[in-house]
């Protein structure tokens, strides 16, 4: 017997088996194309941005380094877009809040709304007061080859951290290549030790504080919610607090962070602000968290659903926070060479062009969708397991410990603050395992204790992530320091 096509019916195993082969290799070519797709496109963005620079400043000769520093800007822009904002959309795609795309959407539109809305008119020019203007005694030549070999060097650190799966601060990196290009321009002398120090220390503060608070809030969930008999009843009482504490600390947050570049905005005010949102939220979500919880088991797996919308909100209002403060690291030094180039000098703080604020941006929502995933998926799944509770309390501490910090007047870091909470909340959950089982070792026949190697197997965060992210952040700053130093010395040599 034959089909219609003149081919034995025994025939059409084969050449299936064939169709599959073909398929397999389109998927994996489409795969392995992927990437190339994503460098191809920012390769036209960057491209794109120098000649809108070239297009709206004027070609000529003097308008050359405003045209590099525009496609410099767009690089560290898509940098920042492809490792900075992981920290903000992991821990809710990882928790499986959020499907990949759709952190990736809501990011973007979140990180752009932020940049244009309230990334500020004004930006300082120096990064955090590292270098004295004053030391640059080669005049504004100098000072933009600074500029230029500081964004250059930033970006080129930040993508390497990116390629290794490491998410470090973009704010050390910029601050790392602003001290090493005026080291390079103006010697040791140039630079301001004293607020150094103070970054460096921000290393240790930002991460461990973001820990704490995150262990904290976990610990109190397990306590009030999780180990009680009634876990519903508990959810119904505690979670419509949580949700009211969420936005006071979000309110206060993005008054602080968001707004500051607005409207001044003072620590009392910015807590009175928080104050009533976290009233008003925490008395509207009563009745809507008694009417989810209606009908549901009491088992752990129901109170997850009762903190995937909170986590949500908390994801979009940390990538919009992150868009109105953050821009200017990519679009800080290109302002300053801007107002170099035509004629301003060099001025402690200059006005942002909108064309300028629009490169930021873009470039960071571009480098999100085109590289986000990779820093996504490490922070989200490969640093340690993640669940809505658990995500929530990293999202909190996030919001927590920058207000915190800001009322301390201490410098922080928001990349090492969320992976500190995501680290936080993995120890801690090693701790209180350790600890029940513990407890429950004494009703156990020593032939059924765990030996030492099966425990340190079941450890719950990852110790080699942990040891490499730890050191990309502890070379951040130097090494970007010493690329921006290279940088500086290749520029003035073409130059």
């Amino acid at each position: 017997m034959s089909d219609e096509e003149g081919l034995p019916d025994r025939d059409w195993p084969t050449l299936d088996r064939d169709l599959n082969r073909l398929s397999r290799l389109e998927a994996a070519g489409q795969h392995t194309a992927r990437p190339l797709v994503g460098i191809g496109l920012s390769m036209v963005f960057v491209a794109l941005a120098a000649l809108a620079a070239a297009v709206l400043t004027g070609v000529g000769a003097g308008s050359l380094p405003v045209i590099v520093a525009a496609a410099f800007g767009a690089y560290m822009a898509l940098n920042i877009g492809a490792n900075d904002v992981a920290n903000n959309m992991g821990p809710a795609v990882g928790a499986r809040a959020l499907s990949m795309a759709g952190a990736i959407a809501i990011a973007a539109i979140c990180e752009t709304a932020g940049a244009l809305l309230a990334g500020g008119d004004v930006v300082a020019t120096i990064s955090k007061s590292i270098i004295d203007p004053a030391s640059l005694d080669g005049g504004p030549e100098t000072f933009v080859f600074a500029m230029l070999a500081a964004l250059l060097s930033a970006a080129i650190w930040v993508n390497l951290a990116t390629w290794i799966g490491a998410p470090v601060s973009t704010t050390h990196a910029v601050v790392g290549g602003v001290m090493g290009a005026g080291v390079a321009a103006a010697g040791l002398a140039a630079v301001n030790w004293p607020t150094m120090g103070s970054i460096a220390a921000s290393w240790v503060i930002s991460p461990v504080l973001g820990g704490v608070i995150a262990a904290a809030i976990l610990a109190f969930i397990k306590a009030r919610i999780i180990y009680v008999d009634d876990k519903i009843a508990a959810a119904r009482t505690w979670v419509p607090v949580l949700i009211g504490l969420m936005a006071a600390a979000f309110a206060a947050y993005l008054a602080l962070k968001g707004l500051k570049h607005v409207m001044h905005v003072s620590m009392g005010t910015a807590l009175a602000i928080g104050g009533a949102a976290g009233l008003v939220f925490g008395a509207v979500s009563v009745p809507l968290v008694r009417r989810q919880s209606r009908g549901m088991e009491n088992r752990n797996r129901s109170l997850k659903m009762l903190f995937r919308l909170p986590l949500v909100i908390s994801a979009a209002l940390l990538s919009f926070a992150h868009g109105a403060n953050d821009v200017a690291n990519a679009v800080g030094p290109l302002a300053a060479v801007v107002h170099a180039g035509s004629g301003g000098g060099i001025a402690a703080e200059v006005a942002i062009p909108l064309w300028v604020m629009v490169i930021g941006a873009m470039g960071i929502s571009f480098g999100l969708v085109f590289f986000g995933p990779k820093l996504i998926g490490m922070v989200g799944n490969q640093i340690t397991k993640l669940n809505p509770m658990r995500a929530y309390c990293v999202a909190l501490s996030a919001a927590v410990t920058v207000i915190a910090a800001s009322w301390a007047g201490l410098p922080v870091s928001s990349t090492h603050i969320a992976v500190g909470g995501v680290f936080g909340v993995g120890f801690y959950r090693e701790w209180d395992t350790a600890r029940r089982a513990r407890q429950s070792a004494t009703a156990r026949p020593p032939a059924e204790r765990l030996a030492p190697e099966e425990r340190g197997r079941r450890r719950l965060v990852r110790r080699s992530h942990f040891l490499t992210i730890i050191a990309a952040w502890v070379v951040t700053v130097p090494a970007a320091a010493l690329l921006s130093a290279l940088c500086f010395w290749a520029l003035t040599l073409v130059g």
